[in-house]
Order: C-alpha cells, then sequence, then structure tokens
C-alpha cells in the first residue's frame, strides 16, 4: 500500500484498502474556524446531538475574519465560543493561537500517521507531516464531532518525484505552482498527491507545508511526505514527549510494490522562481514571463507561506531598502509564535523601516476577508495560495501568486519581477 492507504486501513481497522473503496475510518482530529465552524455547530444542534465524541479531538479556531472585522464576523467567533464553553472542546481566541494551517502543527496537535479532518479545504497541509489530512463539508464535521467517524472513499494515488538541484530563490512554493502548471487545477481530482524524491528529502519543513498546502489546488483529496530525519527533528521541537511515545508506532512509508495511478517525475534544475497569473494557480510560469506587471499591494503571509522561514526570506530582500511609494506591503505572520520570532530577530525593524504595514494572524485579505482587500481594477502579488476572480477583493482585481521573495522584491519596484533585479 501507498502512505496515504496505510494510515486510511489502520483507521477503519483494516489489513488493507484500495482505490475507489468506500470506507468509514476513526478521526485523530477535527478542526473547523470562524467561517465553517458556526455552520456544523448548526447542523450539530439540527441531529438533536447531547455531546461531541471527545472534546479533546475537536479544535475551533477563528482565524479568517480575526481580528473581527464586523458585527457579522463577531457573532460567528462567538458561536464558537459559547460552543467550546459548553462541550469543552477546544477554542483559540485571537491573541493566543493564529492561522489554524500553521498554529496546529507548531503546537504539536498534528502527528505523523493522524488522520485528520478539517472544515477548511486546506487542512492538507499537514501531509507534510506524514498523515491523512484532508478538507470536507461542515455537515461532514458536524456528524464527525458526534461519532467520531468520517466516511470516505480511497484515493487513488500519483507520486510526484523530484529531482536535481534547486536554482537560487526557488523554494516549495515554486515547485508546487510549477507542478500545478504542468497538471492542471484539476490534475489530481480526487487523488493523493505523494510527494517524494531527493529534493523533497533534502526539504526544510516549512516548504513541505507550503507544498501539501496546495494540493487542492490541483483538486487533490491529499497531499503527502512521506515522515522522515527531518519530520523528526521538527516534531521532538513541536510535541516532544507526545512524539516520543508514538513515534515507532507508525511506517510512514510507501510499500516498493505499492501500486500509483502515474509515476510523475520533475526536474527541479529546470524550474525558475514561478509566477501564477489571474485567474488560476495553474497559469504558472518562470517570473521574468510577468516583469512588465505593476502592481498596487503585496502581501506576504497565509497558511501558504506565512512561517518564520518565509519572514526570513522576505526581511533579507527588503532590508536597508524601500516598498515603492505607490505599493502597500502587508506582512502577516502566522501566528503569535512566529510574530514573536520575527519581533525579537529584528525582522519587523526591517520591515516597518522599508514601509511594509505588520497585520497581527489572520487569513484576512488572501479570502479577500480585511486588513487588505483589493479595489476594482487593482493588481497584487501574494504568497497566498489561491488567485481565483474576486479572491481579494472586487471581482475585477487581479492577484499574482509567487513565493516571498518574488513577493518583496515586487514591492521594491513596484512590479512584478525577480529578486536579483533589486
Amino acid at each position: 500500500m501507498t502512505i496515504t492507504e496505510k494510515i486510511i486501513a489502520i483507521h477503519s481497522n483494516k489489513k488493507e484498502v484500495h482505490p475507489g473503496e468506500f470506507i468509514e475510518a476513526n478521526v485523530d482530529l477535527f478542526l473547523a474556524n470562524d467561517i465553517t465552524g458556526p455552520l456544523s455547530i448548526e447542523e450539530f444542534i439540527k441531529a438533536g446531538a447531547k455531546k461531541v465524541f471527545n472534546p479533546d479531538k475537536i479544535i475551533l479556531i477563528p482565524d479568517h475574519f480575526t481580528p473581527c472585522k464586523d458585527i457579522k464576523s463577531a457573532e460567528l467567533v462567538k458561536t464558537l465560543r459559547e460552543f467550546s464553553k459548553k462541550y469543552k472542546v477546544k477554542f483559540y481566541e485571537v491573541g493566543r493561537t493564529g492561522i489554524e494551517h500553521a498554529f496546529l502543527p507548531e503546537q504539536g496537535f498534528v502527528l505523523p500517521g493522524n488522520l485528520i479532518i478539517g472544515a477548511d479545504s486546506h487542512t492538507c497541509t499537514y501531509g507534510a507531516l506524514g498523515c491523512f489530512s484532508t478538507g470536507v463539508g461542515s455537515t461532514d464535521v458536524a456528524a464527525g464531532m458526534i461519532t467520531g467517524k468520517i466516511w470516505l472513499k480511497v484515493p487513488s494515488t500519483i507520486k510526484f518525484v523530484y529531482y536535481g538541484k534547486l536554482n537560487k530563490y526557488v523554494s516549495g512554493k515554486d515547485l508546487i505552482l510549477y507542478t500545478i502548471g504542468k497538471i492542471g487545477v484539476d490534475g489530481a481530482l480526487y487523488k493523493t498527491m505523494e510527494f517524494a524524491g531527493e529534493t523533497i528529502e533534502n526539504l526544510p519543513i516549512d516548504d513541505r507545508f507550503t507544498i501539501c498546502n496546495m494540493a487542492i489546488e490541483a483538486g487533490a483529496k491529499n497531499g503527502i511526505i512521506k515522515s522522515d530525519g527531518i519530520t523528526d527533528v521538527y516534531m521532538k521541537e513541536v510535541a516532544k514527549d507526545k512524539w516520543q511515545m508514538m513515534k515507532n508506532k507508525w511506517q510512514m512509508v510507501s510499500d516498493k510494490d505499492a501500486e500509483y495511478e502515474k509515476i510523475i517525475e520533475i526536474d527541479v534544475s529546470k524550474i525558475q522562481p514561478q509566477v501564477s497569473a489571474p485567474h488560476l494557480p495553474s497559469n504558472a510560469k518562470d517570473v521574468r514571463k510577468y516583469s512588465d506587471v505593476k502592481i498596487d499591494q503585496v502581501v506576504i503571509g497565509s497558511c501558504t507561506n506565512g512561517r518564520i522561514s518565509d519572514l526570513r526570506k522576505s526581511a533579507k530582500i527588503l532590508k536597508g531598502k524601500k516598498v515603492h511609494s505607490e505599493v502597500r506591503c502587508i506582512i502577516i505572520p502566522a501566528t503569535q509564535k512566529i510574530y514573536k520570532m520575527a519581533l525579537n530577530e529584528g525582522l519587523i525593524d526591517i520591515f516597518i523601516d522599508a514601509g511594509c504595514i505588520i497585520s497581527p494572524p489572520t487569513c484576512g485579505p488572501c479570502l479577500g476577508g480585511h486588513m487588505g482587500v483589493l479595489g476594482k481594477g487593482e493588481t497584487a502579488i501574494a504568497t497566498t495560495n489561491r488567485n481565483f476572480i474576486g479572491r481579494m477583493g472586487h471581482p475585477e482585481s487581479y492577484v499574482y501568486l509567487s513565493n516571498p521573495e518574488v513577493a518583496a522584491a515586487s514591492s521594491i519596484k513596484g512590479k512584478i519581477c525577480h529578486p536579483d533585479e533589486v
């Protein structure tokens, strides 16, 4: 079996499972946010449920419209808060949390071998740690909060093997943008994207998070990378004793005779920093193809690229330079911990001296929520994950996707550019 099939089999109490098979699996963790959580709670109440299956395995995190931007968003968070008090589920309020898909791994809630279900499409992020994680609808999460189980079809797996030496300024974001550009936004529809090869084996954990985070942008059910030495180092830091107790429980490696739907090999030495043009992540090309695109706004953050390594890369580009006078550059640390690290390392000083504005941890502008909504005709380059029509604001605005260094360099030049150009 593949890694994904092994995890699903273990959690559905089967010796083996096969692609296309429908199973009911036990879930290690359910999560929902301030948009999806209230809908789940509404369905939970409609079902007449009197209790949750296990309060320790449910986490509610308000992160999309927080700090609350208006009365409606405040009421959504209030719904989560009241539910968490009544049923004793985990709830992390603003000031103690951050963007869910950065916060949960950081706090050791996500462990290799887990099966995790979230009412958010980017739940697939956690596959970077060698677990099966996928997004579902709010009704599914409501049922899960009652039963502790999820019903799903076992996906077939496409294996992506990356080899070769990475070029300068090429990171996990560029690998996944290039891959989506190669296969299309439906190129892995309801499939597992298993990322492997020498390049992945040497990739830092933050880059792995970025890659798995955007598996959904190719239509995938989940993205996954086998747990290894790099995973072990990360887990020792974030999960400590909990990880030591279970680290040998799972063997997160696909069998040598595992069956794949297909295997796609990618030579990374041919990949330059990528930019995806509106209005699809699959519109990925060498950054220099878009060098004449003037921008109004830059967003560096999100569950895709708001981690400390992303902020360090951005600060290295921005240090001693100024954001273009006609550009707004918004920096969003993904969690409170990351914000504090950036502060202690002097990155915040670099950003402020360059003319950036620092936002508290939030999804905010990524989904056109707040803290950087675009007006009609405006153009942004962002380290976020989606550039659909109206994604960051007005339906006649435009979003280009890139890695942190390209975004930072573009903020200085006032138009999309390669980092070497500044």
